[in-house]
């Protein structure tokens, strides 16, 4: 029997429905799998709110050291023993103020009491307290000779947005393992109160090849969230782990989350640590206020330095696992508490709604 023409749009017709209905294909594209293991599938639901509240914790550090740089000829050969109290003393004329800032992102894991305690990376307010360069002898070897000493006179480490001037202190410090605490007490007790972060820590060894993870952090001064899947998870048997997000400067100390079974079950699993780089030397004019701009099709005759460039290696990030996390904050509970500061985190079921 010969089919009627009408027949083949009618039967594409018929099946537009199932075809629409959203619920039935957003539930066999995206299942729900509830087998107690972080997630490597992007969200089966929206989750915005959430995001939005664990953003309000997440806050900008600026960090802002003073030095006091001394400069010696080479002719003077000073090394790092002959550097004394009087030699200083008679160097002070010459001497300059300059300083060292840096910027990244801390969050919030307590406050109250008119205390607030936030968690960063060491590096990001970890300014060294003595800096020396060394005069460069014949084949570009270090003589030895101190070029220039600067010593840290104080440094200022501060939340913008926080009353009475946001001042925090450092109140526990690990460079080795890249983690730090700052803290402050409020004269009055601020209102409203800083946002905490109210989600549980959670385990980075447990964390698979392409697990789904959302970051939060301030890269270029920016509040941000974005999304990565982890790579080489526990690559050193302590949890540590990579990520492919394209990140730049500023994000260090941001929060990783991954999600156990679903939205929004996050869970704290470390600490942006790293953005990749790699440092190169080449020559250049000097880089000066006003320099014109150079022609590449002319010869240049001037006076060339060695300029150090770094290049920021985008999709290859580092973190710090939430292991070594809460054991430096273990490791500082007792000083903490001493201070009447204290820093805890919400277990899985009172995970906020």
């Amino acid at each position: 029997m010969k089919r009627s023409p009408l027949s083949i749009p009618f039967l594409l017709l018929a099946a537009l429905p199932g075809l629409s209905c959203a619920p039935s294909v957003y539930r066999q594209v995206y299942p729900q799998l509830v087998d107690g293991k972080y997630d490597s599938e992007f969200p089966y639901r929206g989750c915005s709110a959430q995001l939005e509240e664990i953003g309000e914790s997440v806050k900008m550090v600026n960090a802002i050291a003073y030095y006091r740089t001394y400069t010696f000829a080479a002719e003077e050969r000073i090394t790092p023993g002959g550097v004394t109290a009087e030699l200083l003393r008679m160097s002070a004329p010459h001497s300059v103020v300059a300083t060292s800032q840096a910027s990244g992102t801390g969050t919030i894991l307590e406050s109250a009491n008119r205390r607030v305690v936030l968690i960063t990376c060491a590096h990001v307010v970890g300014f060294p307290d003595t800096v020396t360069t060394f005069h460069i002898g014949p084949g570009g070897r270090s003589t030895g000779f101190i070029h220039t000493m600067s010593f840290k006179e104080r440094q200022s480490n501060y939340v913008a947005v926080f009353p009475e001037g946001g001042e925090l202190e450092i109140l526990a410090m690990d460079r080795d393992q890249d983690v730090a605490l700052l803290g402050k007490t409020f004269d009055d007790d601020p209102l409203p109160r800083p946002r905490v972060f109210m989600y549980p820590a959670g385990k980075a060894k447990e964390l698979e090849w392409g697990t789904f993870v959302y970051l939060f952090g301030y890269p270029t001064g920016h509040k941000m969230v974005t999304k990565a899947i982890v790579s080489s998870p526990n690559k050193d048997r302590k949890g540590s782990f990579l990520l492919d997000a394209v990140l730049t400067p500023g994000f260090s100390g941001g929060i990783a989350l991954a999600v156990r079974d679903g939205v929004p079950n996050f869970e704290l699993v470390g600490l942006v640590q790293l953005v990749s780089g790699r440092t190169t030397y080449g020559l250049a004019p000097p880089a000066e206020e006003g320099t014109p701009e150079y022609d590449s099709g002319t010869p240049y005759a001037g006076d060339v330095y060695v300029q150090k460039r770094t290049e920021i290696e985008y999709g290859i990030v580092q973190a710090v696992p939430i292991e070594t996390v809460l054991d430096f904050i273990e490791s500082h509970r007792r000083a903490l508490a001493s201070r009447g500061y204290s820093v805890t985190f919400a277990q899985p079921s009172q995970t906020a709604p």
